[in-house]
């Protein structure tokens, strides 16, 4: 049919009518919209502009490549990848978007979370990060991810990318390293070669992660919107550790479980060494929850397994033959100490899986550092003015950090009085809370204790100690430990070291923890992060032994020498004494005649 001009004339005045009309209601929305979408933009700017200047890009020997990190404290520690400064040296160099490159040096590690931690040098007014609660992150928030993608940061300013938090408390296993994602963040903002290491920001600008692994495309190795960042609140468990130069490993339970058919998450396997079996647990029995988190599945357990450091104590609910049971016990660790030495190799990976179509399936990996001019001068000169930031031995990234940690909080003992006199035989009397009198005495050869119409006898020969009083777990030996801890410091021991920080019995607040050994005898010593005050120690004859758990509470003057005033001592569930001191007498070694 053929239509008339005058038809075709009327259609085309009306359609542009409707055009006309709207266009002006979508110009209108646009117009009202457009002071709320500039407030966004603008809000994202401001964001950018303040939280650039704590991005740091890290670079390998020579320039030969590179990652990215963040700054944490004013002092200049900042937060990178364990695999970006892997063989790098103790010493790196670092830039920031003031267009300054600083020297940096290595401080401690994280082999299994793929944490590191530096220092960048020169200023006591960097610009740190502010953290946030990674634990409070919601799939649909959104981030932004900034650092040095491909080298592109050439004057140091870092790149930025926008997008959503896709998952939380995501899973990912290792691969062929020592490398165990667990409790991560999954986001699909972009992470490309480079920005290992860098920082994972909120839209608020807090520091949510570290980035390190992301799902890439066969070929170019570009990000294919699934990355991973290690959740801050895991880092935080263990930056104490890290500040103090160490290596750390993570925490294993002693036990492995499984899921029934029901649902249920039950312990398959148990070590009798383990303290979680002296505590009760025993295979069978369903694990509840963990560190105050309920345990829905093996992966869960995992995830939150894997974010706590080696040695802390934490709480455990679980039922046994159908009675709920709540402990709290002493993690061991997922590695041995060798296997964390710096020439340790991990198993070799094992096969990827196979997708579909025979070829390899996808499957989360660690973004290769960008190479820079292969030409580069590998050689890195270390400033004469850092040379004694580092202090190389085994077992640790970096053992200055150690010293000046154990330095830190032996300084409080100072306060207690000069033992160092002290060299003779020292008695303290007094009597326990149920009224039993005591009296104990402590010299270089031997130590004793009479209460209760019982004598106990520890002689110091045996440089291993004994369990006695039976069943405290050495509670003599732990005070020979506490004697010499008092007059001769870290010295008198065959290694001593700063732990870290750890919640006290598993329930209390962070205290800082001195560990020091003599022969198999171990000893850790709590410190009071906010007094520094010595709140107790526990002693143990050899690595799988039961504690003797003493703790302190008030101080008492002696004859201008101070000393813990009421000693609760206890051995597992079992409580010894709670002895509180009333009198203290301290002997000078006397001289030998003829001398």
């Amino acid at each position: 049919m053929k239509l008339s001009p005058l038809f075709l004339e009327s259609w085309l005045i009306a359609l542009v009518a409707v055009s006309v009309f709207f266009s002006g209601v979508l110009s209108d929305k646009l117009l009202a919209a457009e002071p709320a979408v500039r407030e966004a933009e603008l809000k994202r700017v401001e964001v950018i502009e303040r939280v650039a200047p704590t991005v740091v890009a890290v670079f390998a020997k020579g320039g030969a490549g590179g990652g990215s990190g963040v700054l944490i404290t004013k002092d200049g520690f900042a937060l990178t990848n364990f695999h970006v400064v892997d063989g790098l040296g103790p010493f790196m160099k670092c830039g920031l978007n003031d267009g300054v490159l600083y020297d940096a040096v290595l401080v401690g590690l994280d082999p299994t979370g793929d944490v590191a931690l530096i220092k960048l040098l020169g200023r006591e007014d960097f610009p740190p990060a502010t953290m946030g609660d990674s634990d409070k992150v919601e799939i649909g928030d959104w981030t932004y991810v900034m650092g040095n993608p491909f080298l592109l940061a050439t004057d140091f300013a870092p790149t930025v990318t926008y997008g959503i938090v896709s998952g939380t408390h995501r899973y990912q296993p290792p691969a062929g390293t020592w490398l165990e994602y667990t409790d991560c963040i999954q986001v699909d903002t972009s992470i490309n070669p480079g920005n290992s290491g860098g920082p994972l920001f909120h839209a608020s600008g807090e520091l949510i992660g570290i980035n390190g692994r992301g799902s890439f495309e066969k070929r170019g190795r570009v990000n294919a919107g699934a990355g991973y960042a290690i959740s801050i609140n895991q880092i935080k468990y263990f930056l104490d550790q890290l500040k103090a130069g160490r290596v750390v490993d993570h925490a294993t339970l002693g036990a492995t479980v499984t899921t029934q058919n029901d649902g249920s998450v039950t312990v398959n396997g148990i070590l009798e060494t383990s303290d979680v079996f002296r505590r009760g647990l025993r295979s069978g029995d369903e694990l509840v929850s963990f560190a105050g988190r309920p345990i829905r599945s093996v992966n869960q357990f995992k995830n939150i397994l894997g974010i706590y450091p080696k040695d802390w104590m934490l709480p455990i609910v679980f039922r046994h033959d159908g009675e709920r049971r709540e402990i709290h016990a002493r993690l061991r660790g997922l590695h041995t100490k060798s296997e964390l030495l710096p020439d340790a190799k991990p198993k070799k990976p094992r096969p990827k899986p196979k997708g579909k179509d025979g070829k390899p399936g996808d499957k989360p990996e660690l973004p290769e550092m960008p190479k820079a001019d292969p030409h580069a001068d590998a050689k890195v000169v270390i400033p004469e003015r850092w040379k004694d930031l580092f202090v190389a031995k085994a077992g640790f990234a970096n053992y200055r950090f150690n010293q000046l940690e154990q330095e830190r909080v032996l300084a409080s003992l100072k306060s207690l009085g000069d033992f160092a006199s002290a060299t003779g035989t020292w008695r303290l009397n007094g009597q326990s809370t149920t009224g039993d009198p005591f009296e104990m005495t402590v010299s270089a050869k031997g130590i004793g204790l009479e209460i209760r119409d019982a004598a106990f006898f520890q002689q110091l020969e045996d440089t291993d100690g004994a369990d006695e009083p039976p069943g405290t777990g050495g509670f003599l030996i732990g005070v020979h430990h506490l004697r010499l801890l008092l007059s001769k410091g870290p010295a008198a021991f065959t290694d001593s070291y700063y732990f870290g920080s750890e919640p006290l019995d598993g329930r209390g607040v962070l205290v800082d923890v001195l560990v020091c050994s003599l022969s198999a005898v171990e000893s850790r010593w709590y410190f009071s992060r906010s007094s520094g005050v010595l709140t107790g120690f526990d002693t143990r004859l050899h690595e799988d032994a039961e504690a003797c758990v003493v703790r302190f509470t008030g101080l008492a003057d002696f004859a201008g020498k101070r000393l813990p005033q009421t000693w609760m001592v206890r051995s597992g569930e079992k409580e010894f004494a709670t002895l509180r001191v009333e009198r203290a007498e301290f002997a000078a070694m006397k001289k030998e005649a003829g001398k």
